[in-house]
């Protein structure tokens, strides 16, 4: 018979063993006492701890070896209760006990093999012993050993042990994707512990997993009955509804909830979020006005009911809400910034820098705050502040980012030296180094150094032959200076493949087109120029649709039909062009072609800046 199937259990002998200890630690010496007179129970644990036990004790019996054990796991020594619980194993190795602790501290070191292996001697000196057979069906389940799962985890009929040995077998088989044999064991799991949800809601992961989410609903809506009022059920039954795209069912069980719980404020956050997806904004609004009022220190709520305001042109609510936050706590960094956004938004500039100014340099979020600041001084031409803020904000966190705004700053404020030695800088041989390179053929570009824009944009392309941008650029440049047109027409559609809804490219192919039908009817190939120039105008009108209308797609829409030789159907797109907004550096002729055309029409100026100008000799009265 096996010494530890009474190790434990023998009052008495516990007894005998603890007067054993007690004699060797009194035979240790004073040194070895656990107590001193006068020390209260915690002084005397903390004692006890620093004592350096005698555990190594050949003569002792096995009892004594696994309470040294016990006492080394309780104190997180894992190593040291290893060694002792082995020591055990050696003096009794038909102790399905201690082999079950060896495999539990081998688990917890991380030492997979040594569980197992010492799980399986436990689990064999030991078959009844429920505990072992879970942890080495855990063991089995995590090496997907699913036929030893079994055999450890199921009784002679073939029925799982208990509930939990149930739902281990349910979760290998929906792992497994077995889910006839997971829906078996969930039903099973049901019935051996009926007062609970586990089973339930595994036969809901089932049926919702078949998508037949009529029966995970019925299942729910029973076990609300058994469960009423239970928020998971609630909060099952409503995933169930945004599985299959029902939003307003969703919203109905969310409203079900709150009709007994008005401030739940989890369903509350739900609901609003299923209000949004069903883009029903005024009920989102409405939604977070009631978390607002009944959580008025949930900052993350606030800034959401301000932004659903300000997106359907309550700029002015939106803007009081969070003013009135900030009237009473001056200290709340998000709110401030939430502020700055909405004020840069609606175009008043000047209080949006207020407002991202009072970001204290504490806050998280302060260099956001600096990255903001500098882009309305950009806006406003003021570069030199704009530069100043970004050099802020990159002392404080280094980001590639950063370093491209403050060298194109550099740049725009005449400095174009150091802002290539600041691109040039962040060149390290890794595959980063294709960023700074796109970075410095647009920068090349822009001062008209084209040859070395587009040496650049190979590089680009050397290191990554899909960037649709630098594929672009090249074939873009090369339709500017009409040459290469059947290239230029190659690397545009390769970068139209990869992003095929990007207005800008779908422009650059018109325009290779516009390139191409001009070199045919200079060489006189009218109708190949015709048929081409369709082709451009395709494009181009794709594009205007892509990008929402730019100016200089419209040119170039003017430019075709200048081309086929309608000047009035041009005059129109050139107008249109010049009342967007005109980027000098792409369209340095837009306005003399537009006067030009004007002219030779007969028609009066329509800018702004002409309007009210009084026509000059040799123009159109």
């Amino acid at each position: 018979m096996s010494t530890e199937k009474t190790a434990g259990q023998s009052l008495a002998r516990w007894s005998w063993m603890l007067g054993l200890l007690a004699v060797m630690l009194v035979g240790a010496g004073c040194a070895s006492m656990p107590f001193s007179g006068g020390m209260g129970d915690g002084e005397g644990r903390e004692a006890r701890r620093k004592i350096p036990l005698r555990i190594e004790r050949p003569e002792a019996p096995v009892e004594y070896d696994i309470l040294v054990g016990e006492m080394a796991e309780r104190d997180g020594r894992l190593d040291l209760a290893r060694e002792a619980y082995q020591r055990a194993a050696v003096k009794n190795p038909e102790s399905g006990f201690v082999h079950g602790r060896l495999a539990e501290i081998a688990w917890q070191l991380d030492d997979i093999e040594a569980a197992l292996r010492e799980a399986e001697i436990a689990f064999e000196l030991d078959p009844d012993a429920t505990g072992v057979r879970l942890f080495l069906g855990r063991l089995y389940r995590l090496s997907r050993n699913f036929e030893g799962l079994d055999r450890v985890l199921r009784d002679s009929d073939g029925k799982p042990l208990d509930a939990d040995a149930a739902d281990a077998l349910y979760q290998a088989a929906f792992e497994r994707g077995d889910l006839d044999a997971a829906e078996s064991l969930a039903l099973e799991l049901q019935e051996l512990e009926p007062d609970q949800l586990r089973g339930v809601l595994a036969l809901t992961t089932i049926f919702e997993q078949r998508q037949d989410f009529d029966a995970a609903e019925a299942t729910i809506r029973e076990a609300l009955e058994d469960f009423p009022d239970h928020f998971l059920l609630y909060t099952r039954l409503a995933h169930i509804h945004r599985a299959r795209g029902d939003h307003a069912a969703e919203i109905a069980v969310y409203e079900e909830v709150l009709a007994g719980h008005p401030l739940h404020y989890g369903i509350l956050q739900r609901l609003a979020q299923a209000q949004i997806e069903s883009k029903d904004v005024e009920a989102a609004i409405e939604t977070y006005k009631r978390i607002v009022e009944a959580y008025p220190e949930d900052q993350h709520s606030l800034r959401r009911l301000a932004s659903l305001e300000f997106s359907i042109g309550r700029y002015a609510a939106a803007s009081d809400r969070l003013q009135a936050v900030l009237a009473r706590n001056p200290g709340e960094p998000d709110v401030a910034f939430a502020l700055g956004q909405i004020l840069n938004a609606t175009g008043d500039h000047e209080r949006a820098l207020e407002a991202f100014d009072r970001i204290s340099p504490t806050a998280p979020i302060y260099v956001d705050a600096r990255i903001q600041i500098a882009g309305i001084h950009e806006a406003a031409g003021r570069t030199a502040e704009a530069l100043a803020e970004i050099d802020l904000a990159r002392s404080i966190r280094r980001h590639r980012l950063l370093d491209f705004q403050a060298a194109a700053l550099q740049i725009e404020l005449g400095d174009f030296d150091a802002g290539v030695e600041l691109l040039e800088s962040l060149l390290d041989g890794t595959d980063a180094d294709t960023e700074v390179f796109y970075q410095l053929g647009i920068h090349y570009g822009t001062a008209q150094r084209v040859e070395l824009a587009l040496d650049y944009m190979q590089r680009v392309l050397e290191g990554d032959p899909n960037n649709a941008n630098a594929l672009n650029y090249i074939g873009y440049s090369w339709a500017e200076r009409g040459e290469n047109l059947d290239e230029a027409e190659e690397l545009i559609r390769r970068a139209l493949e990869i992003s095929p809804q990007d207005g800008y490219i779908t422009d650059s192919l018109g325009w290779v087109y516009y390139k191409m039908a001009e070199s045919l009817f200079e060489a006189g190939r009218r109708e190949d120029a015709l048929r081409v120039l369709d082709r451009a105008q395709s494009q181009l009108l794709q594009a205007a649709e892509l990008t929402g209308g730019d100016s200089v797609v419209s040119e170039h829409l003017g430019d075709v039909q200048l081309l086929r030789g309608d000047p009035i159907g041009a005059l129109d797109y050139y107008e249109a062009a010049a009342e967007m907004e005109v980027r000098e550096d792409e369209q340095p002729l837009l306005l003399e072609k537009l006067d030009r055309l004007r002219r030779d029409l007969g028609r009066v100026p329509r800018r702004a800046d002409q309007i009210d100008r009084p026509a000059t000799s040799g123009e159109a009265q």
